[in-house]
């Protein structure tokens, strides 16, 4: 092998490379520590797929690739469990509250952690640690003056006897007519108002309008952090904040702040913890993000560190990675309370994806179109990268996105399976074949063989420079092109045919896409966990003198040596078939029928009549006796009904629901004196009573006895 052939190798030449950008970098200053925060899952139900791209797989992406970095991380999250949602669902169910957020909190946790969230902590926000934390934060708030009381006129439902949240009343957006507006927020403009300033307020716990009741409550004057937000926001971070996150922080800031409440009435949350507060409890947007703290908290006792670095060093680099409807929360109110209590860092950068639809239909919580992680990971065991992979290649980072069955297929059987399955299968089964699984010597390297080495060692900065910038998408695409990279140069160089006329230089290319092999264990890590530690335990790495890190691939001439033996070969990804895409469209296809039952009005009743009409009609209990279907059509049966007057022939269209065998022997209702029709050259001489089913099938209106006797009448 050429010694320094690296280092004498011409300039590498990327498409759209990206090394490094000073500027970027710089930006950086090296902090000493990570601070990384995921919006907390708020405990009425579990996590989806829009919770996943949104937040939980990019910040994983990036608290993995810092760890690999050698840099301290802490990585928190943790179950939001209070607030209005969590009470009603426990009256729904005829539960307790705890047992609500007990029964979500298990499953969204262990979701997690099947799927490969590396999380150092993941607490919950009715831990003890938590309500001491946001209880001590208040107090010094409170303390220092920084809220002010105010005895208001609040919206309160006398039929469910309890002051409303302003997500519980609904009505018109005073801005822009929306008629499904939010009491804090309109989520068609988003525009923050008053709950007090909605047109036509209604609750959505009764549908009632609702009364106002006098409250005392404690606000936050953000009004007066207006000035530091506006130098901190508007001049300080409109370079580096993603434009969706900048754009509408500016629009709050410039449509003017007004206090906030950070208590409310209810009996489910923490306690305020001053005197005169009984029955009040602090605000969930005011409890939650100090959840962040308390988890930082709880892990650095496990841990036996100090936290307060973690939250207070303004050499730590503070980010919260969320979704956009809680971009005022991260960016506007937790910072202004951060500022309020003096002593806390305030975030370095807040990078909020928008929203991920399904299907092309919004996902929706209530109306259970989603794709649950917990049931995913039933459905496709051992496949968490394939959904990893595909959530992050249709991220939502500057728009929303559509998640598809469809794509979903395709990604994974087009791009993991047929580029970076099918190089490592190639390698691997070829090393075995050749070289009984032994790494080759190279000889001396061709003018390929450097460009190839150069473009490897050239992309782990080009995907750093893309992470650094949160531009998630841009780097698993990066990362896919080293697989795209050893693809190529297995196909240009064809070993399978040089090892038939040059043994040297198919041990060299060998060589050569082994390199690539381990490159890609190890970049992987970030995007695709569990198929590097697969790919890692195929080549090994173990059996290493050390083990190759994320700077090795740019800096180090060998990454996996000549001698060294390699496993066996397995299939990193499997093909995703039509029956089980189907199976997924099936299972939406149900609940697009259920959402139908449960939104569906009755139709309008018909014009009054007088009740000796009702008495002309004479509806007799009957037996079909016989039943076939009519040629040349498919909706109609031809019957034979005992009607218990006599035997005669029926006319029915129900064939699209039922077969000829189903409904011999079935008691139905008969309508006898309906004047005769001809249908298909057949006279019709009476009607079967039926209704439909919100999926569209009929159902008989049987009569409820079956020992009733044929020609019964039905008053």
């Amino acid at each position: 092998m050429q010694a320094n052939s690296f280092e004498n190798s011409p300039s590498v030449s990327i498409n759209k490379i990206r090394i490094f950008d000073v500027q970027i970098l710089n930006m950086q200053n090296s902090p000493k520590r990570f601070t990384i925060t995921a919006a907390l899952p708020y405990t009425n139900g579990p996590v989806h797929i829009g919770h996943l791209a949104g937040v939980y797989v990019p910040a994983d992406i990036y608290s993995r690739f810092q760890r690999m970095q050698g840099n301290d991380v802490a990585f928190v999250c943790g179950s939001d469990e209070h607030g209005v949602p969590i009470t009603i669902k426990a009256k729904k169910e005829g539960i307790t509250p705890q047992q609500v957020v007990d029964k979500y909190h298990a499953i969204i946790k262990h979701s997690f952690q099947d799927f490969g969230i590396t999380f150092d902590n993941y607490s919950r926000t009715t831990a003890k640690i938590h309500h001491d934390t946001a209880s001590e934060f208040f107090k010094k708030l409170y303390e220092d003056g920084k809220f002010i009381e105010q005895t208001t006129e609040q919206f309160y439902d006398l039929e469910a006897n309890q002051f409303l949240a302003d997500r519980f009343i609904v009505g018109t957006c005073p801005k822009c007519g929306f008629e499904e507006s939010y009491g804090d927020q309109c989520e068609s403009c988003g525009t923050s108002h008053n709950a007090t300033d909605l047109i036509n307020p209604k609750s959505s716990i009764t549908g009632n309008t609702p009364s106002l009741k006098e409250t005392k409550h404690w606000f936050l004057p953000l009004d007066q952090y207006e000035p530091w937000l506006k130098d901190w926001i508007v001049k300080g971070h409109k370079k580096d904040w993603k434009t969706n996150v900048y754009g509408q922080c500016k629009s709050w800031i410039d449509d003017g702040l007004r206090p906030r409440a950070v208590t409310r009435d209810l009996d489910w949350g923490i306690p305020v913890p001053i005197k005169d507060a009984d029955g009040k409890v602090l605000y969930v947007w005011f409890d939650a993000p100090i959840g962040y703290i308390s988890a930082t908290k709880e892990w650095a006792e496990k841990e036996g560190k100090n936290w307060e670095p973690y939250w207070k060093d303004k050499n730590t680099k503070l980010l919260h990675f969320i979704g956009k409807d809680n971009i005022v929360f991260h960016c506007i109110i937790f910072p202004s309370m951060l500022k309020a209590e003096g002593s806390y860092i305030v975030p370095n950068n807040v990078p909020a994806n928008e929203f991920l639809n399904l299907e092309g239909n919004k996902i929706s919580t209530s109306k259970n179109w989603a794709v649950w992680l917990h049931e995913y990971l039933v459905d496709f065991p051992n496949q968490q990268d394939v959904l990893r992979y595909v959530l992050t290649a249709n991220a939502p980072e500057t728009k929303d996105n559509d998640f598809t069955w469809s794509d979903f297929q395709a990604r994974n059987n087009n791009e993991l399976v047929a580029i970076f399955g099918n190089f490592i299968n190639r390698v691997v089964v070829l090393t075995n074949k050749y070289y009984n699984g032994s790494v080759p010597k190279p000889a001396d390297l061709s003018g390929v063989d450097i460009k190839t080495l150069s473009e490897l060692k050239a992309y782990p900065k080009v995907i750093e420079s893309s992470l650094e910038r949160y531009r998630f998408r841009e780097a698993q695409a990066e990362f896919m092109n080293v697989a795209r990279l050893g693809n190529k140069y297995l196909a240009d160089e064809e070993p399978w045919k040089k090892v038939k006329t040059d043994e040297e230089r198919t041990k060299t290319i060998m060589y050569i896409s082994l390199q690539i092999a381990a490159a890609l264990a190890v970049l992987s890590e970030p995007f695709l966990p569990f198929t590097s530690t697969k790919l890692k335990n195929m080549l090994c790495f173990s059996e290493l003198d050390s083990e190759s890190t994320w700077n090795d691939i740019s800096n180090k001439d060998v990454l996996i040596p000549p001698a060294h033996q390699i496993g066996k070969g397995e299939l990193l990804f499997s093909k995703i078939e039509d029956v089980q895409v189907q199976q997924q469209l099936d299972k939406l296809e149900a609940t697009k029928k259920e959402n139908k039952v449960m939104n569906s009005s009755p139709i309008p009743q018909k014009d009054t009549i007088q009740f000796d009409d009702f008495t002309k009609l004479d509806m007799r209990v009957g037996t079909i006796l016989e039943a076939e279907k009519m040629a040349k059509t498919k909706k109609l049966l031809l019957l034979k009904v005992d009607t218990g007057i006599d035997v005669r022939t029926i006319v029915s269209g129900i064939a699209e629901s039922f077969t000829p065998e189903e409904v011999i022997g079935k008691k139905v209702t008969v309508l006898v004196n309906l004047a005769p029709r001809t249908l298909r050259g057949v006279e019709s001489q009476g009607m079967i009573l039926m209704t439909e089913t919100p999926d569209g099938k009929l159902v008989f209106l049987n009569p409820d006895k079956e020992d009733l006797i044929n020609g019964a009448t039905i008053s």
